[in-house]
């Protein structure tokens, strides 16, 4: 289920009217992926599946430095 309250049907609609009316097919895609990736990333936050950059990057000098134990 989306985190936001409004429908996908709703959510199209009101991208769809945003656009120009030379809007190509490819910006209605570019335009509704965005939307899609939206939703899905204030899902993740709302269900506690995100880590914050700290956290990331500790993970990522973790990573590093393992990579470079096996590769040594």
């Amino acid at each position: 289920m989306s985190h936001t309250a409004e429908p996908a049907k709703a959510a199209a609609k009101a991208i769809l009217d945003a656009l120009p009316d030379d809007a190509s097919w490819d910006d209605v895609q570019y335009h509704l992926y965005v939307r899609q990736q939206i939703d899905a990333g204030l899902e993740d936050d709302a269900t506690g599946r995100l880590i914050d950059t700290d956290e990331m990057r500790r993970r990522l000098v973790e990573h590093k430095a393992q990579r470079g134990k096996v590769a040594g």
